[in-house]
């Protein structure tokens, strides 16, 4: 059992309303800073980004924006519409831009989506992303099917296939990587299921973590948005925040058939990006920019891959396979995770995601996300200190006996 002062249990019981005030999901750093502000962030490994892609924005936005002086034009004047930001990734992408709607940030897609074209039944894989399950209507039925945690929480894909034709859904979602356990399935499995599956409404793909999956020795990137006009079920939906380290500008779109595109436009999504937004997406589709930013991907992918095998060395601890840029701990000993993540943050000053929300996880887990070489062995160092602290009263009674 982890140990706590009298006034590091006052933060963690702060720790704790902060927790449930933002219900399944985790409070921002910038709400941190006004709520608690005792407690200092030094490495934030709780929300997914790449660090190295960040640097690399903040480097072309200081240059182009900033030392330029453009940076009133981009405040002052209005973004572009939906569709206009639509063309920019269109001729970047080589899709129609019909079949292309810009979001903000993915969150907002998947609420659209989910609202407007599901509309009796939905299949969800647990664990998962919660907003998923919890943006459904009224009405509609949602069918979780719970991955299995001695499989890993890998999806078996003809099983899957098996449930989705018993239960005739209109809608099933398949993020991949999957959050939060970064389990991959492959580009050829899921392809079997959109042959198999073509009875289904909407087949909605989320690739907001494909950016760290790969399937090649080269870790060439992998994706499904090309399959958008031959599938016309399929919805590929990417946040731009997890590999491009821009959560704060809120950026995301989704492929899908042109009808939806419309339908979304033509009822309240006409204009619904931000400047800052739209300079990222034009940024996004440039030569340059996209050549620069592969470097730092695969980069990021190496170190990441570093990280997960220091992970697995360390005791008393089980790290699950990871295909994304964080990792699924479950941790053992009796180890608690809201005591665990609190000790870290109060102690070591690294923020980590409990899972204790996540339905279908059974046990004590944590998620832990990858970031730059440095951080990450800090957080090594650290949790090797906090795991050893844990044990320590087990140690010293074994000594003596």
């Amino acid at each position: 059992m982890i140990k706590f002062t009298n006034e590091e249990l006052k933060i963690v019981k702060k720790l704790e309303i902060l927790k449930n005030e933002a219900g399944s999901h985790s409070p921002s750093v910038i709400t941190f800073k006004q709520k608690l502000p005792e407690v200092s962030i030094r490495v934030d490994a709780c929300f997914l980004s790449n660090p190295y892609a960040t640097e690399l924005f903040i480097e072309y936005f200081n240059k182009e924006i900033l030392s330029s002086g453009k940076i009133r034009d981009l405040l002052e004047s209005y973004p572009s519409q939906n569709g206009v930001i639509a063309e920019i990734l269109a001729a970047f992408m080589n899709i129609n831009p019909k079949n292309i709607f810009i979001g903000n940030g993915a969150i907002e897609i998947i609420q659209a989506v989910i609202h407007n074209f599901t509309e009796k039944k939905i299949i969800i894989n647990i664990p998962t992303f919660s907003s998923y399950y919890e943006y459904v209507k009224d009405g509609v039925e949602v069918v979780f099917n719970e991955l299995s945690k001695e499989d890993h929480y890998t999806l078996d894909i003809g099983g899957y296939i098996s449930l989705v034709k018993k239960h005739q859904p209109d809608t099933i979602v398949l993020i991949n990587p999957n959050n939060p356990n970064g389990g991959y399935t492959k580009i050829a499995d899921v392809q079997r299921m959109l042959d198999e599956l073509s009875f289904v409404k909407n087949i909605l793909i989320d690739e907001s973590f494909i950016h760290f999956a790969y399937e090649s020795e080269t870790y060439k990137l992998v994706s499904l948005t090309h399959l958008v006009e031959r599938y016309p079920n399929l919805i590929v939906l990417k946040s731009m925040s997890k590999d491009f380290g821009v959560a704060g500008i809120r950026a995301g779109y989704g492929i899908m058939r042109a009808e939806y595109v419309a339908a979304l436009l033509n009822n309240g999504y006409l204009w619904n990006s931000n400047g800052l937004a739209e300079y990222f997406f034009r940024l996004y589709t440039r030569r340059d920019f996209a050549l620069k930013y592969e470097q730092v991907r695969v980069k990021y992918i190496m170190e990441t891959l570093d990280f997960i095998r220091e992970l697995q060395q360390l005791p008393w601890i089980k790290v699950y396979p990871s295909m994304a840029n964080f990792v699924l701990i479950e941790l053992e000993e009796g180890i608690r995770s809201t005591e665990f993540v609190a000790k870290l943050l109060i102690s070591y000053g690294i923020y980590v995601r409990t899972c204790d929300d996540k339905i279908g996880l059974k046990g004590q887990f944590i998620r832990l996300a990858s970031r730059s070489r440095q951080e990450n062995e800090y957080i090594i160092s650290s949790m090797k200190a906090c795991l050893a602290m844990n044990r320590m009263p087990d140690l010293i009674h074994e000594s003596v006996n």
